[in-house]
């Protein structure tokens, strides 16, 4: 009987002697000494252990035995907290020239968005430029939130030229997408035109506000003036797209009644017989049919609009405003105090600069040709007449007629008293009446904006057509001339096709 006794205390000390080995080589695995952990610093002496291990060090042969009361036994090495406690911090910043050409991509695909939507109007000889591969959705408006990144960080360096001029950049590139993009709120549903007008006016306000601290905080500190003028221009923009927002309802509902009647007189005229051969009747027919439909399609019912005039213009002045800042700064240089240091976006700030500053120059294509083309058709055809027009600023109906009607709908909600009622109905008035008096000031100034544009823009346009008539000239005096019937023959065919041309107030010349 103790035979067995003493046989089964041998194996369980076995056994014991067994599991505290396994431990010791357990901690020999996953502790490290103090040297290599103060190397990499990680300590922590908040982390309390209360153990003490033999550890074997590698730079030498004995073997010590310390208390490891404040090693984490971490088997992640150069994260976590410093010797002093405080959170290890310097690896934050490796991976901020990759989040610049995340940025540089996305500054890319606006910009090729932009310019393929240019090729596609000059192929088509649609010089108004339609919006196609660009238009506000939530993909381009994810794309132009990531491409404005450096506009607002706040509290990342930026102490050299280019990464001042690449926060410029960035400001411009808001300006540029809401004017580029303009014309593709025709095509879309009014809840549709609403959620996206109400995200790029958040994207834009925080860029504003973001811009703001940074001139406060001197992470801008040079080009303020520059960046005062562009969040001037970001708020023009902001307010010219709301406004042609509020027409879009009205607009899509009178081109559908006056699109009916259109239709219904060219049937008329397409089944009464005439002399003409079969081709030439189908050829007018098919005209008169391409007129309703091309003069009433959405993205030109706007390009037609003042709005868009003056935004195009504005994207002019925000384009010349970046060549203005990087001229003075590269041929200037005297003229500015730049600090010495490096970013943490290092040289992925000259990748993003670049591929911004050509997604400004493609982005402008579109409405600098739409200011030109209305500056060009409302001034006169023939140099030999002096450019006269009259300053109509007089705002039409369908300006305002959405809010109008909105303002004499009663309000929906259950109000069990009458003075709640009449309240509410007392502040919806007063704040529709702001909205229709605002509105009737941002039509009146995009207004006055395209009659400076014809002012200034009249000399150039004079010099022109005196350009095309002596050449005209000059083809006549060697023998080139047109056909005259053709010649003829137009005028007839222009007055012919007019009256299927459908315009909005205001537009019929």
């Amino acid at each position: 009987m103790g035979a067995k006794r003493r046989l089964r205390e041998r194996m369980g000390a076995k056994r014991r002697r067994r599991v505290r080995m396994g431990a010791k080589r357990r901690r020999r695995y996953y502790c490290k000494s103090e040297a290599s952990f103060q190397e990499h610093g990680i300590i922590s002496q908040g982390l309390k252990l209360h153990f003490t291990v033999t550890i074997i060090f590698i730079s030498t042969p004995a073997i010590v035995r310390i208390n490891s009361s404040n090693l984490p036994c971490l088997n992640m090495v150069g994260l976590g907290c410093t010797i002093d406690g405080y959170l290890n911090d310097s690896k934050f910043n490796q991976p901020v020239p990759w989040i610049g050409i995340y940025i540089a991509v996305a500054s890319a695909a606006c910009a090729i968005a932009m310019a393929v939507d240019a090729f596609n109007g000059f192929r088509r000889q649609k010089f108004w430029l339609p919006c196609k591969f660009f238009s506000l959705n939530a993909t381009t408006l994810t794309f132009i939130a990531v491409a404005i990144k450096l506009s607002v960080d706040l509290n990342t360096s930026m102490p050299r030229h280019q990464e001042q001029l690449a926060k410029l950049s960035s400001a411009v590139l808001i300006c540029t997408v809401m004017g580029n993009s303009m014309l593709s709120l025709g095509t879309m549903e009014n809840k549709e035109i609403v959620a996206n007008i109400v995200a790029l006016g958040i994207l834009v306000i925080t860029a504003i506000v973001n811009i703001c601290i940074q001139l406060g905080t001197g992470v801008i500190y040079v080009f303020w003036k520059e960046h005062a003028f562009l969040m001037f221009l970001m708020l023009v923009l902001l307010a010219m797209l709301c406004s042609s927002v509020l027409t879009v309802p009205t607009t899509k509902c009178y081109f559908e009644m006056k699109y009916t009647k259109k239709h219904q007189m060219a049937m008329k005229e397409c089944s009464n017989g005439t002399e003409k051969c079969h081709l030439e009747k189908l050829r007018e027919d098919l005209t008169k049919f391409w007129m309703m439909a091309h003069t009433c399609g959405p993205q030109f019912v706007i390009r037609r609009s003042a709005t868009c005039t003056a935004s195009g213009a504005f994207c002019l002045l925000a384009a010349v405003t970046l060549a203005e800042a990087m001229l003075r700064s590269y041929f200037v240089p005297w003229s500015f105090k730049f600090c010495i240091g490096e970013s943490a976006y290092k040289w992925s700030t000259t990748l993003v600069l670049v591929t911004q500053i050509i997604a400004v120059v493609a982005g402008t294509i579109a409405p600098a040709f739409r200011w030109f083309t209305a500056i060009n058709f409302r001034c006169p055809k023939k140099a030999t007449k002096v450019c006269k027009f009259k300053p109509q600023l007089k705002v039409e109906s369908y300006w305002i007629q959405w809010m109008v009607e909105w303002k004499e709908c009663p309000i929906g909600l259950p109000m069990w008293r009458r003075h709640g009622k009449k309240l509410t109905h007392d502040a919806k008035n007063a704040t529709l009446d702001l909205c229709i008096q605002v509105q009737c000031e941002i039509v009146v100034v995009s207004k006055l904006v395209r009659l400076v544009s014809i002012f200034f823009m009249h000399g150039v346009l004079i010099c022109y057509l005196y350009c095309k008539e002596l050449m005209w000239l000059f083809k006549c005096h060697n023998g080139v001339t047109n056909d005259d019937s053709g010649s003829e023959s137009k005028p007839f065919s222009k007055l012919h096709l007019s009256r299927f041309v459908l315009h909005l107030e205001g537009r019929k010349n």
